[in-house]
């Protein structure tokens, strides 16, 4: 693009607009017919300088959209990112000679698929979907739970993009009839980051998603997670306790282990010896033993746990009780002076109980060893610079918020998630209510004479102090 008519990529994007000229100090823009009246004013706001939109063909506009990927801001990203392509750390493998020659050969398609990690990254995306449709490459981000569609290379590049990531992970590139995973460690200035790769096979081709974990971004404290002054007080008593078993329950993605590493992090002292189980291993903790789940050879989670338990732990985390082995082999640990961390997936804390009773757990051995459940859901933040209060009608709150768009969020009114949790304590009195066989409503109804509060609860507290919307709150626990 000439000097003085350069758009950003990003903008040209999100708005399908593309640089034609200028008249002036006017910016003329192209864009399909028709368009938005307000447009204009918005983009000019944005670029601090008139601008003039004009009609094109949907051709000129994709050509130029193509232009704008190769020449402008979202390869500065890339760039301003890494410092040129993004550098694949090797570490038990190293590739092959097909594979080095696949890697030399195909430059643009190493270019693409770094773009798409570097973008990803950049927009604070948690995965990539590659998905091969019938008429189309579709690749969507999913950015703070919510997945976000974007521009696309073109479908015939489909193959050559699928053969380079696969090259990537050492996945068999000849494989298109089954699924496979796989994983790379890729570097960026200052942290690292790891790549989990996961291929299944769909009528059009290889769906692909790369989970994107930041070796950064996991390594919260307890007062990070976005729990309230209370519940913050409670967890931190818990995570005092000599023994017993912390639970910690909510559907998949709803921020689990990040809390379990929370917890971790606080009590990892040279003084004690911590030692977990996972599958898979997400996060390195430094100082921490972590053992990583293969069933291939016969190490589950209760084969690990019994020999964990000879390692003379102090506190132990198993990364899922999926079943009655598990879940017996981690209350006996509680029971025999350790303190066990370790997540169900349960609707909400009381359903926690009678889910160990499920996994053949004794109730008098539940009653005995478990400390507390806290449940939890991820809800979107709102973004501070744009959300726009109004007054709810409805709604248990008297003020709420809702989000609105501006450049700093990417127009989508949310920056970042936090947590909204229920925490069921497991006093002498709440022991003694368990053995007695009450069901889940009745532990709820107990729970609640002693101050339980319930998700949706501490998650209208957010909403009244401004950190989420109605609308992301009944999203998150509703769905």
């Amino acid at each position: 693009m000439e000097q003085g008519t350069a758009l950003p990529a990003n903008l040209a994007k999100l708005y399908q607009v593309v640089p034609m000229g200028q008249e002036g100090a006017t910016l003329i823009l192209g864009a399909v017919p028709p368009q938005d009246p307000s447009m204009a004013d918005e983009l000019a706001g944005l670029l601090k300088r008139p601008v003039k939109i004009i009609d094109v063909p949907q051709e000129t506009l994709q050509e130029k959209l193509a232009l704008c990927q190769d020449d402008g801001s979202v390869q500065g990203v890339l760039k301003n990112l890494t410092g040129g392509e993004l550098e694949i750390i090797r570490e038990e493998t190293q590739l092959d000679g097909d594979a080095q020659q696949t890697q030399s050969d195909d430059a643009p398609v190493i270019r693409i698929v770094n773009l798409l990690i570097a973008e990803a990254v950049e927009r604070r995306a948690s995965d990539i979907h590659i998905e091969p449709l019938e008429a189309e490459l579709r690749i969507r981000y999913r950015i703070d739970g919510v997945l976000y569609e974007v521009d696309p290379p073109p479908k015939d590049l489909y193959w050559a993009i699928a053969s380079r990531i696969k090259v990537m992970a050492d996945l068999n590139i000849a494989e298109r009839r089954l699924p496979q995973d796989g994983k790379v460690r890729m570097r960026l200035p200052g942290r690292e980051l790891d790549l989990r790769i996961s291929t299944v096979p769909t009528i059009w081709g290889e769906s692909i998603v790369i989970r994107i974990l930041d070796q950064a971004s996991v390594l919260l404290g307890p007062q990070e997670l976005g729990l309230s002054s209370g519940l913050l007080a409670q967890f931190k008593k818990l995570l005092a306790l000599p023994h017993g078993m912390i639970l910690v329950t909510g559907p998949t993605g709803s921020g689990k282990t990040t809390t379990l590493y929370a917890a971790l992090s606080e009590l990892n002292r040279s003084t004690k010896k911590i030692i977990t189980i996972e599958d898979p291993v997400e996060y390195q903790l430094p100082g921490v033993n972590q053992i990583q789940v293969k069933t291939k050879i016969g190490l589950d989670f209760a084969s690990g746990l019994r020999h964990i338990l000879r390692q003379d732990p102090d506190i132990i985390m198993v990364g899922e009780l999926r079943d009655p082995p598990a879940a017996q082999m981690a209350v006996r640990a509680a029971l025999t002076g350790h303190l066990v961390f370790s997540t169900l997936h349960t609707n909400d804390a009381p359903s926690a109980v009678n889910r160990l009773v499920d996994l053949s757990v004794p109730r008098y051995l539940v009653s005995s060893t478990l400390r507390a459940v806290l449940a939890q859901r991820l809800v979107r933040v709102l973004c501070p610079r744009c959300k726009r209060e109004y007054e709810p009608a409805g709604l248990p709150v008297k003020r709420a918020w809702q989000p609105v768009g501006c450049p700093e969020c990417a127009n989508i009114g949310y920056q970042g998630r936090t947590g909204i949790y229920e925490l069921l304590l497991v006093d002498e009195e709440m022991s003694d209510f368990i053995l007695a066989e009450h069901g889940t409503a009745q532990i709820k109804e107990e729970a609640q004479k002693k101050g339980f509060v319930s998700l949706k609860e501490d998650g209208w507290q957010k909403v009244a102090s401004g950190i989420t919307s109605a609308e992301e709150l009944l999203r998150a626990t509703e769905a």
